[in-house]
């Protein structure tokens, strides 16, 4: 199992710790992550450690595919994949309806749909084997609708790609993830159990199914996001993952409109997802913090000491997950995870 280091989006300030990153590297850590919502931004980070990294490789996790064009998206990853000299994994996703409409200002329409689109214009530049054309329900090359010159021209990039750039989608459903199978080269659950890789599986299987390539099951990648806390007081280091988990189940959509909720409930944690998205939408955070059961985040994170960390790291080697994407900000939990894998 290779290790990738999350290194998360900013807060108020925008900020990377690259000694971190530095150490990781050093350590024999495959990658490095940035994401971005509503702040900073994915690729400028990124971009800067890769001046000052040397063989790490670096992900997004994700980009946000409606704030970019297919081929803006492209022509990003072209550059920082030719400036790092093929490090650049691109990770993609579709956010979800509050950030898109809210914040970029554009439909969410149909995730996956938009995902096989974007997908197929990203691969088709990157191969540069011909102009790019594409006839699709959310994307058009050249446009020909409303308000169009007529003047649209295929063109193929400046920019020689590098044709096998590994794509990960982001996702967590199961039609979804049938797409990450059938469409990219792997798969970023934004968190997920080692012990219930069956909440996966049908999907995978479908989507490699609908991929119409038998190898593509043996080189496809899982890569879930694992925050890792190392303390010998264990309460202490469920607690920010605890926080993590009350926002996204509790928050993160509407009452009736929650992915994370939704897969809290598949994980099976029905009673407990109901619960803290009640108190949460009521405005009761602190109540909704104390609803997430210790046994959730034990699950789907790396809490404790670093015996205990340890433990549970041998349910990770033995999951099937290819890459654990840790989020954490200690150098002696980035030593620990090192010697673990190795």
């Amino acid at each position: 199992m290779r290790l990738g280091l999350n290194l998360g989006y900013s807060g108020a300030q925008l900020s990377v710790n690259l000694d971190l990153v530095k150490h990781a590297e050093k350590l024999g850590f495959d990658s490095a992550w940035t994401a971005e919502a509503y702040g900073s931004d994915a690729i400028t980070p990124l971009a800067w450690l890769a001046g000052q990294t040397e063989k790490i490789r670096l992900g997004t996790a994700i980009m946000q595919m409606p704030a970019r064009s297919p081929a803006m998206t492209a022509m990003t990853a072209n550059s920082l994949d030719h400036l790092s000299n093929g490090r650049f994994i691109l990770g993609l996703g579709p956010s979800g309806p509050q950030v898109v409409e809210g914040w970029h200002g554009v439909p969410y329409g149909k995730p996956l749909t938009r995902t096989r689109e974007y997908v197929s214009i990203v691969r088709q530049i990157l191969a540069r084997e011909g102009p790019v054309t594409h006839q699709g329900k959310v994307y058009q090359l050249p446009y020909t609708g409303e308000g169009a010159s007529g003047l649209g021209t295929p063109l193929k990039s400046i920019l020689h790609g590098r044709k096998d750039m590994e794509i990960f989608t982001a996702s967590i459903g199961p039609a979804g993830v049938a797409c990450s199978a059938e469409v990219a080269d792997g798969l970023i659950p934004v968190w997920m159990s080692p012990e219930r890789m069956d909440l996966f599986q049908d999907s995978l299987d479908k989507g490699f199914a609908n991929a119409g390539d038998p190898t593509k099951k043996d080189r496809f990648a899982i890569a879930p996001f694992v925050t890792c806390v190392m303390n010998d007081d264990v309460d202490a280091a469920r607690m920010p993952v605890k926080m993590m988990l009350a926002l996204y189940i509790g928050g993160m959509g509407a009452r009736n409109k929650n992915f994370y909720n939704d897969y809290a409930k598949r994980l099976g944690y029905e009673e407990a997802a109901v619960k803290i998205q009640d108190a949460f939408l009521d405005g009761k955070r602190p109540e909704a913090i104390a609803a997430i059961p210790d046994e959730l985040v034990d699950e789907i994170a790396l809490v404790g000491s670093a015996d205990r960390i340890r433990d549970r790291m041998a349910a990770w080697l033995d999951s099937g997950v290819t890459d654990m994407l840790v989020a954490t900000g200690q150098p002696e939990a980035v030593e620990v995870l090192a010697k673990a894998a190795s």
